[in-house]
This record gives structure tokens, C-alpha cells and sequence, in this order.
């Protein structure tokens, strides 16, 4: 199915003409006015719309156009809107610009170039939806900063849920490399002890002797911060 393409201009011989030349790589819709653009553009959602800023009832003005160009954006801040005009001066290409148009075009425009600005700008928005729907999919995928939709690791974010409301010790077997410092840290986040610091230790990287050291002095840190918290009875 071809893509989309929504082209807003008040002169029947432009629409037909640009329909004519463009008929065969896009799914041409028409509009010659602001109220019948602005409901192909709510009940089509093409991605790309070529919109001509002389409309009527003001043809010799921009204000229509423009006017079309915010009710455009504002419906939907993600379709490329290409300005087409005969009125090119400065001032109106920057104002559609600053409104949110994706480019200028003058006419009288060439319809090669026109093709080729086109796949450009349909390539664009192509793209900024694959990211957006890659973006959907990685947040409702996740589970604690990991990734999984399998069986398998829908089984361990059910056994992290599950273990991290326990005061038990948990121990994560797993070689080297498979995330178990991931998932040490997922139950930390889901416990009662969220607020508190999580310290990850690399036990194999340290003599056996200094690790005990270590862990009886943490012990007795823990111990006195616990009592101290406490305060007297």
C-alpha cells in the first residue's frame, strides 16, 4: 500500500497536475480549502502534507494556509508538512517554519525536484516512526531495566516480585555475563529497602580473608546505624 500524501492547494490544475505525477508512488488525497483539508488530515493521518498558504476565502494572503498549518500541527506534531507557495517571501517561509512546517518549497516548484524532496521527507518520517514504536515497545518490555517477553524471563521478573517482599538471603546463580548483578539490583529496587544504598561487590576479585574482614566490619556498621536509627527506648 503506498504511503499517504495530503496536498492542500485552492487551483484545480495544480491539484490535478501534482496528482497526475505523484499518483503512482503515493496515495493521493485532496483538499482546496482549509475546513476539507483540515477533515482529511483528522480522518486520513497522513504523514506528509503539502499545503499551499494561499487559501481561500484569502487566496492573496497567508493566513489561511497558516491558519491550517497550526490546526495541522496541533492535531498531530509528527506529520511533515511542506510548505508549497506562490508567495515566497522571507517572512511568510519563516513564520510556517517557526509554526512547525518541515520545509518551503516556491512555486512554481519542479515536479522531479518535488519527487525527490518527497522520498526525503517520507524516508524522515519512516524513520521517527520505527524509533517511536522501537521507544513503545522497549517501555512496555522492560521489567527493571532488563528486556525479556519470553516464557523464561517472564518466570524470573515473577520470581523477583515474589522474593523481594521476603527479608530472606537470595541467592542468583548464573555464569558469568547473564545479569545476575541486574537482577540483584531489581530486587533491591522492589524491596522494602529501595531508600537504602545497593553495593555491589566483585567477591571474586577479593582474598577470601579480607572479604571475611570485610563483611564482619560491614556487619558491625550495619549494627550500629541500626541501633543508632533506633534511638533510646
Amino acid at each position: 500500500m503506498n504511503p499517504k500524501l495530503l496536498i492542500v492547494d485552492d487551483d484545480e490544475e495544480i491539484r490535478t497536475q501534482m496528482k497526475w505525477a505523484l499518483a503512482q508512488d503515493y496515495e493521493v488525497l485532496l483538499a482546496e480549502d482549509r475546513p476539507s483539508a483540515i477533515v482529511a488530515f483528522k480522518d486520513h493521518r497522513p504523514p506528509v502534507v503539502l499545503l499551499d498558504l494561499g487559501l481561500p476565502p484569502h487566496p492573496g494572503k497567508p493566513d489561511e494556509g497558516l491558519a491550517a498549518l497550526s490546526q495541522m500541527v496541533a492535531e498531530n506534531s509528527l506529520a511533515k508538512i511542506l510548505i508549497l507557495s506562490g508567495q515566497g517571501e522571507k517572512t511568510n517561509a519563516l513564520q510556517a517554519i517557526g509554526s512547525g512546517a518541515y520545509d518551503f518549497l516556491s512555486k512554481p516548484v519542479d515536479l522531479e525536484e518535488l519527487k525527490v524532496v518527497l522520498r526525503r521527507t517520507f524516508h524522515v518520517a519512516g524513520l521517527e516512526k520505527d524509533f517511536r514504536d522501537l521507544q513503545q515497545r522497549l517501555q512496555t518490555d522492560t521489567f527493571e531495566g532488563m528486556l525479556g517477553t519470553s516464557p523464561q524471563m517472564q518466570h524470573v521478573f515473577s520470581s523477583i516480585r515474589k522474593v523481594a517482599t521476603s527479608d530472606a538471603p537470595v541467592l542468583v546463580l548464573g555464569e558469568s555475563g547473564t545479569g545476575k548483578e541486574m537482577v540483584a539490583l531489581a530486587i533491591h529496587r522492589r524491596s522494602p529497602r529501595k531508600d537504602g544504598p545497593f553495593v555491589a561487590i566483585n567477591c571474586s576479585a577479593i582474598p577470601e580473608t579480607l572479604l571475611e574482614a570485610s563483611c564482619s566490619v560491614t556487619r558491625k556498621a550495619l549494627s550500629r546505624a541500626l541501633m543508632s536509627s533506633a534511638g533510646p527506648d
